[in-house]
């Protein structure tokens, strides 16, 4: 595997480590977050990075099978230029639902390095 697609994968994984800090041990309080401005800025930052990087893995080798990958690019496009369309239960879904599967994925491509 290429070393640029290697160091993308590792910010992906970084960046759901990094989201799943700034949420803490405790058993994960949507509402508590929608009234966390610090917290919803550093998350959607960090979706912005993992957007970016699975667009970029995909330009880079298209052959590479990342799941919703076009979700996660539209995703961070969405946040990136129509920010105003961005709603918490959204961002909310994308980690309580999709971020932990991400994380499995990604794990098991870089298991095959």
């Amino acid at each position: 595997m290429d070393n640029r697609i290697q160091t993308w994968l590792f910010d992906i994984l970084n960046s759901i480590e990094e989201i799943e800090t700034f949420l803490g041990d405790k058993p994960r309080n949507f509402f508590e977050y929608q009234n966390d401005k610090k917290t919803k800025r550093a998350v959607e930052r960090n979706i912005e990075i993992i957007g970016e990087a699975v667009n970029r893995i995909l330009k880079e080798n298209p052959t590479i099978v990342i799941n919703n990958a076009r979700n996660i690019v539209g995703t961070r496009n969405r946040i990136i230029h129509s920010y105003d369309s961005i709603s918490d239960t959204l961002i909310w879904s994308i980690i309580t639902v999709h971020l932990p599967k991400l994380k499995e994925e990604v794990k098991q491509l870089l298991a095959k390095i």
